[in-house]
């Protein structure tokens, strides 16, 4: 398995479509759970963190870090 990384407000799709059509998902919070919002329809989801390990297929996006 690929180490892929991810951080807050990141941009991930997922290798299942959501039932609204969308892919794209933004990290919203991080922990032992990871809570993620569908960018099309804005529905929130918390995964357990191996879970959205394993549904990630990859980053998409990067969030802007700011000094």
């Amino acid at each position: 398995m690929e180490n892929a990384t991810f951080g807050l407000n990141d941009i991930v799709e997922m290798k299942k479509v959501h039932p609204c059509g969308g892919n794209r998902w933004e990290i919203v919070r991080l922990g032992a759970d990871i809570k993620i919002k569908c960018c099309q329809c804005q529905r929130m989801l918390f995964i357990p963190r191996p879970d959205f390990k394993k549904k990630m297929k990859k980053v998409l996006g990067r969030a802007v870090q700011s000094e």
